[in-house]
């Protein structure tokens, strides 16, 4: 699949469109002229990808297990082939991305990044659903629970995964608004999850005027970039 680099060097960030877009997503809507500074002045590289998400979770037509094994190729995807690509493009050794996603975006960054922590510095998570049950029509097994972020992740008591969460350093950031089509429940029982995990992050509830749209994500997203890479 294609993807598309912006900026010449600097901490990378691995970027995860909406819905069921492509690799211009964030360029389309401007995010990427939102970020530019940061891009532009070494602050920050940001590597976008495509999404499976229009043969997965928004694939009416599809059974809940094809769903399913599409979102496991797409985290097998990038693990294996994008991220050697970015430590690579970064001058090698052990690169780790901040993982972002918007809506349907930071449902798969969520999965992947609670997945594998230790391969990446953290996640913003931007306006998304972190249960994926709405999309099974009552299809539940083990694949679905280590792919739907609020029941692994809950679960999880190990002595290697839990730990790195916990005490690696790394930076999770949950955003929601509480207006049109935004769902604050979903980023606050996320929240409360990691918190029953000991696991530190950082919600961010804006107003109720803050809806489930592009002008604000253009807002919020410069912010959490001033915040991690200054």
């Amino acid at each position: 699949m294609p993807l598309v680099a912006y900026g010449h060097y600097g901490p990378p960030v691995l970027m995860l469109p909406t819905a069921a877009a492509d690799y211009l997503e964030y360029e389309r809507f401007q995010l990427i002229d939102a970020l530019s500074w940061w891009f532009e002045n070494g602050r920050a590289k940001g590597y976008s990808v495509n999404s499976v998400n229009k043969q997965a979770l928004l694939n009416d037509a599809t059974a809940p297990w094809d769903k399913i094994e599409w979102l496991k190729r797409y985290d097998s995807y990038l693990i294996n082939e994008v991220l050697p690509l970015i430590s690579n493009d970064c001058g090698g050794g052990d690169v780790k991305p901040m993982l972002f996603g918007i809506s349907l975006g930071a449902t798969l960054a969520a999965t992947t990044f609670f997945k594998h922590p230790d391969r990446f510095s953290g996640v913003m998570l931007i306006a998304g659903s972190y249960d994926l049950r709405g999309y099974m029509d009552g299809h539940y097994n083990d694949d679905v629970y280590f792919n739907n972020t609020v029941d692994f992740v809950a679960g999880l008591n190990d002595d290697y995964y839990l730990p790195i969460l916990r005490h690696g350093g790394k930076k999770i950031i949950i955003f929601t608004g509480q207006g049109q089509f935004e769902a604050p429940n979903r980023a606050r029982q996320l929240s409360s999850i990691l918190a029953a995990k000991g696991i530190p992050h950082q919600l961010d509830v804006w107003g109720h005027d803050v809806a489930h749209d592009w002008p604000w994500w253009r807002k919020c997203v410069p912010e959490y970039f001033g915040q991690l890479f200054g």
